[in-house]
């Protein structure tokens, strides 16, 4: 089943609290305002030096999560930042 990202609502966010790094939140769009269902959030951690996917629910397709990494691939650099010691 073919993805089209105009039916997702995709945000970049970075953390500089808990912990150190950029990634994206992907939300199906749904038909009302405010009825955007998260999917899931990835994560590059540039202290741990990390990717993490974090689900919004036990299942979702594996289509729909190789989907998701390809926009993470897309919106985010792979390359963690160096930090000086």
């Amino acid at each position: 089943m073919p993805f089209d990202k105009s039916n997702y609502k995709i945000i970049r966010a970075s953390d500089v609290a808990a912990r150190d790094g950029i990634g994206v939140e992907i939300y199906r769009k749904g038909k009302f305002l405010r009825s955007d269902k998260f999917i899931c959030e990835i994560f590059r951690d540039d202290t741990d030096r990390t990717r993490t996917v974090s689900l919004s629910s036990k299942e979702i397709s594996l289509e729909e999560l190789e989907f998701c990494i390809k926009i993470f691939r897309e919106e985010i650099d792979w390359e963690f930042i160096e930090y000086e010691d």
